[in-house]
């Protein structure tokens, strides 16, 4: 076996040059080469940086390819490598360059609980299927003979989709229950929900419902895995992983950055979800709002609270937009929504406070003047929104395979 990393490294001239070459720092080129244990990947490159690299290289006349980035194999006669064989690329971590040792969760409930490193380990996952996603073939068979079921107690778009077309790309069964015409409609418990469900044997549940605790509380109730897709203000754990996705691919980190998340906080499951995520991976997390919209206990959680929007966005790296979520508001939270955008809307006017280079951020759905101008949401050098729904089939993908790996085999569950 040839070290990928250690090839790369000494053909593009020695870490140095690489760290140069990508925009990171040498120890981050040495870690590639280290094991696991030691914090390192195998050997491995991160699919993030091979465009850049295979650029970086033909630009100093150095001949780089995709093969270059994945083990070759040969006839090794005890004194070394012979003759390799031609290797074999796929944009895609192969099936069997999973590890299951890294993530061994049941379910996937919230980032809250959750290490940094299983959380770089999904990321690393779930940045291969960006691959296989715009390849002309996109599909795996990772989840044959599996059943993935779509549960959802509130409307969705993104991410009832893009469950759905993870679930195909990976060779699964997916059913998508209608609530609306469901027995729910007819009084049944989620309780008694969960348990009929249960008796139908799928190995994933993928749950959205308006109250917090409530994907919890089904979990402890079926066999089955559990992801949880959005319940209620508490957490919407693949959101947040889809948007540290998006920020480590363009901003190459996650660590060091600045990252306001702004709106109605208080409302937001999202918020919460990145807060844990961000903070954990070592970001510096803001959030903005006016007071009303703004939890008074959210420091705790280690963030910087401003509720003026241009001392807010001051240096800023990341700006995350939040919308105003009406739904679930008792009451007036704000006088109007226009005085809303007028103070804490997002145009170019207040965005000049951040970075030069900062990106702008927004779950979705948007709306327009109210959290954020037309203009800046579809600014293409600086808007990361498409790029964000794009980043969540990969995301969804990666939670799927990492929640099935440690299941029975469909095929041993069959025999059994």
């Amino acid at each position: 076996m040839l070290d990928p990393a250690a090839h790369v490294i000494e053909k593009c001239g020695g870490p140095d040059a690489v760290a140069e070459m990508v925009g990171i720092h040498v120890s981050n080129v040495h870690r590639w080469t280290y094991p696991r244990a030691r914090g390192g990947s195998d050997g491995r490159i991160p699919t993030r940086h091979h465009r850049a690299l295979i650029a970086a290289a033909a630009r100093r006349g150095i001949t780089l390819t995709p093969d270059d980035f994945f083990h070759m194999s040969g006839a090794d006669d005890g004194k070394g490598l012979s003759s390799p064989a031609p290797a074999t690329y796929s944009p895609l971590p192969m099936p069997q360059d999973a590890d299951p040792t890294r993530f061994r969760h049941r379910h996937i409930l919230g980032i809250d609980g959750l290490t940094p490193d299983e959380i770089a380990y999904l990321l690393d996952r779930a940045d291969g299927f960006v691959a296989l996603s715009r390849g002309p073939r996109k599909r795996a068979d990772l989840l044959r003979g599996r059943t993935v079921m779509n549960l959802f107690f509130e409307d969705s778009t993104r991410t009832r989709t893009s469950f759905e077309l993870a679930g195909k790309r990976l060779g699964g069964d997916v059913i998508n229950m209608s609530v609306a015409t469901s027995s729910i409609q007819k009084g049944e418990s989620l309780i008694d929900t969960a348990l009929t469900l249960n008796a139908m044997h799928p190995d994933v549940l993928i749950v959205r419902h308006p109250h917090s605790g409530a994907v919890e509380l089904l979990s402890q109730k079926v066999t089955c895995a559990v992801i949880n897709g959005g319940d209620g203000s508490h957490e919407h754990p693949t959101q947040a992983l889809l948007d540290a996705l998006t920020i480590r691919r363009r901003k190459g980190r996650i660590g060091g950055l600045i990252v306001a998340i702004c709106g109605d906080v208080a409302h937001s499951r999202v918020a919460r979800s990145n807060i844990h995520l961000l903070t954990a991976m070592g970001a510096r997390v803001r959030v903005v709002g006016p007071p009303t919209v703004v939890p008074r206990a959210i420091a705790r959680m280690g963030v910087e609270v401003f509720h003026d929007m241009r001392e807010g966005l001051r240096d800023c790296d990341i700006v995350m937009m939040l919308r105003l979520q009406l739904e679930r508001m008792q009451g007036t939270y704000v006088p109007s929504l226009r005085e809303n955008f007028h103070f804490y809307g997002l145009d170019y006017d207040k965005l000049a406070n951040a970075k030069p280079d900062a990106l702008i951020m927004h779950p979705g759905p948007i709306n327009r003047g109210v959290e954020i101008d037309t203009a800046v949401a579809d600014d293409v050098e600086r808007s990361l929104i498409t790029e964000q729904v794009e980043m969540g089939v990969a995301v969804r993908m990666a939670c799927l395979e990492a929640v099935t790996a440690n299941l029975p085999s469909a095929d041993a569950r069959n025999r059994s």
